[in-house]
């Protein structure tokens, strides 16, 4: 009981503060001012992404949790372009086979249950010459000390924060899915535990 009432009425208010980090801010901005059309975002969160899609149709919002979401609806509200909210899961996404040009995830892969079935799905409703765009934290690669506390810490991250693993290599996986890497950044992020800092600003093509 305690914890489901953690998970509806905390962790979604502390991940909307978390997530307003301005170095986190930055990034989203530069992974999204270029993208253009019609979008599918996995993970939308509480909708910090609207002001920077600045030549978005519309956008498929996809974010299972309702309580969440809920925290988007007045952003929602004031984008000037079409939102779609789709309360489903990335490992099953409700679009046909090579029907999307853009797919977006920001700190979301962290948290896929399968993530290998959901690049598999995020490869099969991609066009081809489709690009997925993605900035995530990621498994440390290049202390060792900070990879094992990740690895060590995982579970309990995974229970505290709706599933996050602090130790993806999403470099890694993203290759695995037979996604060609256009873009491939490693930065760490201002304002963040070392734990959890390092990240991954990627874009990934279908060819």
């Amino acid at each position: 009981m305690i914890y489901k009432f953690y998970q509806q009425h905390i962790f979604p208010h502390v991940l909307n503060q978390v997530m307003q980090t301005p170095s986190l801010m930055d990034k989203r901005r530069e992974l999204l001012l270029p993208i253009s059309g019609d979008v599918l975002e996995i993970g939308f969160g509480t909708g910090l992404n609207l002001p920077f899609y600045q030549q978005v149709n519309t956008l498929y919002a996809l974010e299972p949790n309702p309580d969440i979401y809920h925290l988007a609806v007045q952003r929602v509200h004031e984008a000037p372009f079409e939102v779609q909210h789709i309360q489903a899961h990335a490992e099953k996404l409700p679009f046909a086979d090579h029907s999307l040009d853009h797919i977006v995830s920001t700190w979301t892969l962290c948290s896929v249950a399968n993530l290998e079935t959901a690049l598999d799905e995020i490869y099969r409703v991609l066009k081809v010459g489709g690009t997925f765009h993605l900035v995530e934290h990621v498994l440390h690669d290049q202390n060792l000390y900070i990879q094992r506390l990740q690895n060590l810490l995982t579970p309990i991250q995974k229970r505290l924060a709706d599933g996050c693993h602090l130790n993806r290599n999403i470099q890694r996986a993203l290759t695995d899915a037979t996604l060609e890497l256009r873009e491939c950044t490693y930065f760490n992020a201002v304002g963040i535990p070392k734990i959890g800092q390092r990240m991954l600003l990627a874009r990934a093509q279908k060819t």
